[in-house]
Order: structure tokens, then C-alpha cells, then sequence
């Protein structure tokens, strides 16, 4: 392996790379960019699992996301055969989804915080890395504070000096962002952040050590891509552009978020 970048989330075992997926592979291979296929529900996490035993410069993350597939409660016997395939390298996305919540909305909360936590004790169980998903409704916040808690909570509980893993896609504020840091996470960036300065303060405030690049592709592509299919090798303006916001060496970034993806994540590259 000799990897330049890693997206440390892409959704490859989606239907979306269902006719190409040997091509966006192949032009990972030729961009030197690795992945980790993220599941968001057993279905997509076999999918997950599939991609990265196939390819050297994939792992996979398995888990159940918030609101991706509401049929489904997780059970950890589900994801046993899974979890041991030595290219699972983290649990999720997992977390907390409080945009536009209708029904019963304490009824949905009350499902995705049991979710999580069932989540979090199965990574601890085998040792892995969480993926996290958190985002706040547009009126009602709480998901940040919410899933803060929770893991708190579980690491004063068990005594745990931090936990590993990466707050995916982040859009809390420098603040929570401080938080989730102390808890012994990184928190990564997609390619918003090529047309949107929201994020600018927490990417020049936070060490270099705390932070990721990830695609979330097939969405959020990033400039020049944007409106188009997102793609992991698109990852490479995620790091330029993080880069360029911190004023920071490009080289020096790149190695940096290389290493934290090989802490956060045990990937070997």
C-alpha cells in the first residue's frame, strides 16, 4: 500500500456505484486515494464489508445510522460475522439525526439514543473505532448535546480514558467540536467547506491532530465537482482545501491526516 489520501467515509456499497463501481475504483487506485465504505444498515454494511475484502485500499465500517432505515433496531447478533472480517475498522454511522423529525418525535429520539448506545457498547466489545453521526434539527437543537452526554456518560461509567473515532460531517459549533476532542474524537470535513466559510474558525482553531477529510459520496461533492456525483478521489480538495483554510503547509497536512486516520481507525497504509 502506498497510499497518498484516505476518505475516511464514502457510502461505496451503495446503489449508486452499482454500473461503475470497477471504474471509481480504478481512479482511486490512480489518484493514490484509499476509503472507508461506510454501512448505514446491515444490508449496506455487508455491502461495506464486500468492497473492502475486495480491494486492499478499503476497510469498512459497519453499523446502523439514525434514520436511514427506520425498520431496523440494531442487534449486535446481526453484525457478529461482520464485525470480525479484519477489514471492519469501526462501528456506524451511528447517532443521533434531530433534522425534521415528524410523529412521535420523543418516541423516534428515545429509538435512535438506544440504538447508539447499543452501538457504542458493541464497539467497545470489539475494540473498534465509532463513526458518528450527529446533526441538529433546523429549530430544534440537542443532538450534539445529546449524544455528548450519552458517551460521557458511558466513559465515566467504564472508566475509559477517551473513546476512538471520528465525528462524521461536522456542523456543530468550535465549542462542541472542543468537547467531542476531550472525549477522543477527531471531527472531519467534507467538501462543503470548498463553498462555505461556516467551518473556517473550527478548522484553523483545532490541532491539526483532531481533524479528518472525508467525501460522504455520493453527496456533498466538492468544487470544481460540485452538483455532480461525489467521489472518493474528490477527497484531494477536501485536504487542499483544509490546507488553504489553515494557512498550513499542503505536504504537512496530508501526512498529518494520514496519521490520524492510521490512529483513529488502525488502517494500514
Amino acid at each position: 500500500m502506498n497510499l497518498k489520501y484516505i476518505d475516511i467515509h464514502s457510502h461505496l456499497g451503495f446503489e449508486d456505484y452499482g454500473a461503475d463501481k470497477k471504474e471509481v475504483i480504478q481512479r482511486m487506485k490512480e489518484t493514490e486515494v484509499g476509503t472507508i465504505a461506510i454501512g448505514a444498515d446491515l444490508e449496506s454494511s455487508k455491502e461495506a464489508v464486500k468492497v473492502a475484502t475486495e480491494n486492499e485500499d478499503i476497510w469498512a465500517c459497519i453499523g446502523l445510522h439514525p434514520n436511514h432505515n427506520l425498520a431496523e433496531i440494531f442487534a449486535e447478533k446481526n453484525y457478529e460475522e461482520l464485525v470480525r472480517n479484519s477489514k471492519v475498522v469501526a462501528i456506524g454511522e451511528c447517532g443521533l439525526e434531530y433534522y425534521k423529525l415528524e410523529g412521535d418525535i420523543e418516541k423516534i429520539k428515545a429509538k435512535q439514543k438506544e440504538d447508539f448506545i447499543n452501538q457504542i457498547k458493541f464497539a467497545l466489545k470489539y475494540d473498534k473505532a465509532l463513526m458518528l453521526h450527529i446533526r441538529d434539527g433546523e429549530v430544534r437543537g440537542g443532538a450534539f448535546n445529546d449524544a455528548y452526554e450519552i458517551l460521557n456518560k458511558i466513559k465515566q461509567e467504564r472508566g475509559l480514558s477517551s473513546f476512538r473515532g471520528d465525528v462524521h460531517f461536522f456542523t456543530g459549533k468550535l465549542e462542541m467540536a472542543q468537547k467531542f476532542i476531550d472525549l477522543g474524537f477527531t471531527i472531519s470535513f467534507v467538501g462543503l467547506i470548498t463553498y462555505v466559510q461556516d467551518f473556517d474558525k473550527i478548522i484553523k482553531a483545532v490541532p491539526l491532530t483532531s481533524l479528518q477529510a472525508e467525501t460522504d459520496a455520493p453527496y456533498v461533492a466538492p468544487v470544481p465537482h460540485r452538483g455532480e456525483r461525489n467521489l472518493p478521489s474528490y477527497v484531494i480538495e477536501v485536504y487542499k482545501k483544509i490546507a488553504e483554510i489553515r494557512g498550513e503547509d499542503p505536504e504537512i497536512v496530508r501526512l498529518q491526516l494520514l496519521e490520524n486516520a492510521k490512529r483513529v481507525f488502525g488502517v494500514s497504509i
